[in-house]
């Protein structure tokens, strides 16, 4: 486990929030072409690592877990939003789920991505991660500045949106290292949910890149750049 990774994690979530102070939330143009990006990594790291990997173990049932986390995903954006897509609304956000709903989902999301840095050296998955929460970070700060939260209060949200996967990535270490006991017989099975919730995120992100559609140069190639990264990163390991 390497300092700089959980730094990775924290500061990309982080600072990509803090950044709907010096950016206008219109013009997000950039933006969702890294989310292009990182939902083509991301689903490309997970068919090319993650599911041969927890396939291997022999489990029979792990299918049933990674359908079981494409739901819970589903479910989970009824709450968010759709933040986790870098989706940034900016009305009804008077209603009860927020700020709660959305935070515990979010939070919840953060936490179980890091979860599969647990047996393993998954360096590009954790590229995918930090790339993936800048769009998800500015979102959430958007929609934070929107429902005229304080400053001070959207930082510390933020702050604590930026934890949550360093500190799935923290547990997931310990599971792997043995430290709860005989936990980590059932890590297959977090894989599994985890990976449910990467395949919807991602084709999300990806069916969703074009409006209409419409065929769009840059984004195109920023999907075709995603996988051709993961594809280096497969071949080199």
């Amino acid at each position: 486990m390497e300092i700089w990774e959980l730094i990775l994690l924290f500061g990309s979530a982080f600072l990509g929030g803090l950044s709907v102070f010096f950016f206008k939330s219109e013009n997000t143009n950039r933006l969702k072409l890294i989310l292009s990006f990182s939902g083509a990594y991301l689903f490309a790291i997970t068919v090319l690592h993650l599911m041969p990997d927890v396939y291997s173990s022999g489990e029979s049932q792990i299918g049933l877990f990674i359908l079981g986390g494409f739901l819970l995903q589903i479910l989970m954006e009824q709450f968010s939003e759709g933040i986790e897509h870098g989706h940034i609304h900016k009305h009804n956000h008077d209603h009860y789920a927020f700020p709660i709903g959305i935070m515990i989902s979010l939070c919840l999301h953060a936490f179980l991505e890091g979860m599969p840095l647990a047996k393993g050296q998954h360096t590009e998955l954790v590229y995918g991660i930090a790339l993936h929460h800048i769009p998800a970070a500015f979102a959430l700060g958007s929609v934070l500045v929107h429902a005229r939260q304080s400053k001070m209060k959207t930082v510390v949200l933020l702050g604590i949106f930026a934890l949550m996967s360093p500190i799935g990535y923290l547990l997931s270490f310990r599971i792997g290292e043995g430290t709860f006991g005989d936990i980590d017989i059932y890590f297959g099975s977090i894989m599994g949910v985890v990976i449910g919730i990467f395949l919807h995120i991602s084709t999300t992100i990806l069916f969703e890149s074009s409006v209409d559609h419409k065929f769009n140069l840059k984004k195109f190639v920023a999907v075709l750049l995603g996988v051709s990264i993961a594809l280096i990163g497969y071949f080199l390991h």
